[in-house]
């Protein structure tokens, strides 16, 4: 099974949690707690994929790992950027 990323966030207007999977369009949930809104995005992701499989539409394949190193190599690669220009100044 496919493991994707979860964004949970509270909403002001709508006073709970929100779950969604960016991946999945239109795949949210939302609930008083964090934990409720988690434990309910993981029953709508199941029900997402169910409806995929009987309606024939394609599955997307998590990009959320990639998305995060791809996001942590540029912080890195930024960082490093960064000390050698520091350094060059302070020669």
């Amino acid at each position: 099974m496919y493991k994707y990323a979860i964004e949970i966030f509270y909403s002001e207007e709508d006073e709970s949690y929100i779950a969604i999977v960016p991946e999945l369009p239109e795949c949210s949930a939302f609930g008083e707690t964090e934990e409720e809104a988690l434990k309910e995005i993981k029953v709508a992701i199941n029900l997402w994929l169910e409806t995929a499989k009987i309606d024939g539409l394609e599955i997307p394949k998590p990009t959320g790992k990639e998305l995060l190193r791809t996001a942590v190599e540029g912080l890195i690669g930024f960082k490093a950027g960064r000390s050698q220009k520091v350094s060059a100044k302070s020669a």
